[in-house]
C-alpha cells in the first residue's frame, strides 16, 4: 500500500522524467557566497575582473561573451582531470568578477544558437589558462560523481534564450588546445539529453560536433540528435565499438567577426598562430595585468643609450676634437716656456 508520501512521489515522478524541474534558481544579484557544500571558490563574485578571482560563475551569451572552466593555479598537477572539482571561471568579458581569458589566447570560436541549446567550439592556448601543454583534458558538468558538479558549486547563466537566467544543464570539455561548451535551453523538452554528461572520455568533437577551425563566427543551427542517441537506440560509453560522432548541425544566417577578446590590454606582436602572443602590461588598480615579462624573455629599457641613434657619432667627434685641442694647448705652453728659457741664457 502506498503511503501518502509515496503516492505523491508516484504522481510527481512521470512529470519529472518528462521535464525536470529545479527549485534552486539564482541570478547573479542573489547568489550566496557558496551554492554547494565543499566548494573551494565563490559565487558572490562582484563585477570587477581580476586574474586571481575564485569566481565559479560562467556565462554563455554570444560568440564574444562566453566563459570556460580552467584551473586556479598553474603547475604540473593542474590538468583538467586533476583539478575538475576546483576549476574557476575564465571569461572573454569584464563585468562578471571572473578571470579574463588573455587576448590572443583564443584562435577560433564558433557560436551556434539552436532551439535546444547554444554552443561554442574552437581552439585556445590553454597554457594561458593554467592548463599544462598537451593535457588530455576532461569534462566539466553540473552533476559530477556526487551530484555537486565539476567544479563543485559551478553555476552557469545565459541570456541567449531571452532574459538572463540560470542554466541547469550544461557541459564543457577542455583539453590542451580545443574547447567546447554547450548550455541547454531550460525550457527545452530534452535539456538533459542535449547536455548529456555521461560521455566524459569522448572529448569535444564526439560530444559537440562543430567548427574547430581558426576564425570567429556566429550562426543559427539545427539541434541535431543528442550525443549518444542514434535513432531509437542509445549508445553508452564502454558498450563495444564506439559509433561515429554525429555530423555537425547545419548552420545558417552566419556572421563573421575579425577577432574576439577582452580588450583590456594591448596585444604584442607574435607568431602567425597567435598562440604565443602576450598581452602588454596595462597597470592600473584592476590587477588584470602583472607586467611580468614572458618566460625566457629579457626586459629592455627605452632609456638605454643607442649608439646608432641620431647624434651618437657627432658626440664622439666632439669628444675627440676636445682631446686634440687640449693636447695642442699643452704642447704650445711647453714650447713657449722652453724658448723663453733659452732667451734668458
Amino acid at each position: 500500500m502506498l503511503t501518502t508520501v509515496g503516492l505523491l512521489l508516484s504522481l510527481s515522478l512521470p512529470s519529472l522524467a518528462a521535464a525536470p524541474t529545479y527549485s534552486a534558481t539564482y541570478l547573479p544579484s542573489n547568489l550566496p557566497d557558496h551554492t554547494e557544500e565543499g566548494q573551494t571558490g565563490t559565487n558572490r563574485c562582484g563585477t570587477v575582473a581580476n586574474q586571481t578571482s575564485m569566481c565559479q560563475n560562467a556565462y554563455m551569451n554570444a560568440v564574444d561573451d562566453w566563459c570556460v572552466w580552467a584551473p586556479p593555479q598553474p603547475g604540473p598537477g593542474s590538468g583538467i582531470g586533476e583539478t575538475e572539482r576546483v576549476e574557476v571561471s575564465w571569461c572573454l568579458k569584464d563585468g562578471y568578477g571572473t578571470r579574463l581569458i588573455p587576448d590572443g589566447a583564443v584562435t577560433g570560436a564558433h557560436w551556434i544558437v539552436t532551439p535546444d541549446f547554444v554552443q561554442v567550439t574552437g581552439a585556445v592556448d590553454m597554457t594561458k589558462l593554467n592548463v599544462p601543454a598537451g593535457d588530455e583534458g576532461g569534462e566539466l558538468d553540473p552533476h559530477g560523481a556526487d551530484g555537486n558538479g565539476n567544479p563543485v558549486g559551478g553555476v552557469v547563466f545565459s541570456s541567449a534564450f531571452g532574459q538572463l537566467q540560470q542554466i541547469f544543464e550544461w557541459t564543457n570539455f577542455m583539453d590542451g588546445q580545443l574547447f567546447c561548451f554547450r548550455a541547454c535551453n531550460p525550457k527545452g523538452p530534452n535539456a538533459p539529453g542535449y547536455c548529456q554528461h555521461i560521455y566524459d572520455v569522448m572529448g569535444c568533437q564526439w560530444n559537440m560536433p562543430g567548427n574547430y577551425d581558426a576564425g570567429f563566427t556566429s550562426c543559427q543551427a539545427d539541434s541535431g540528435e543528442p550525443m549518444g542517441v542514434y535513432g531509437g537506440s542509445t549508445w553508452h560509453q564502454g558498450d563495444g565499438a564506439t559509433p561515429a560522432a554525429h555530423p555537425a548541425p547545419a548552420t545558417r544566417a552566419c556572421t563573421t567577426l575579425s577577432t574576439v577578446g577582452n580588450g583590456q590590454a594591448v596585444q604584442t606582436s607574435g607568431p602567425a598562430s597567435g598562440l604565443s602572443s602576450v598581452p602588454a602590461p596595462t597597470g592600473g588598480p584592476s590587477g588584470r595585468s602583472t607586467g611580468v615579462a614572458p618566460s625566457g624573455s629579457k626586459a629592455t629599457s627605452s632609456s638605454r643609450p643607442n649608439p646608432s641613434a641620431s647624434g651618437g657619432a657627432p658626440n664622439l667627434a666632439v669628444r675627440g676634437a676636445g682631446l686634440d685641442f687640449t693636447f695642442l694647448s699643452t704642447a704650445f705652453v711647453v714650447v713657449s716656456a722652453f724658448v723663453g728659457a733659452l732667451m734668458v741664457l
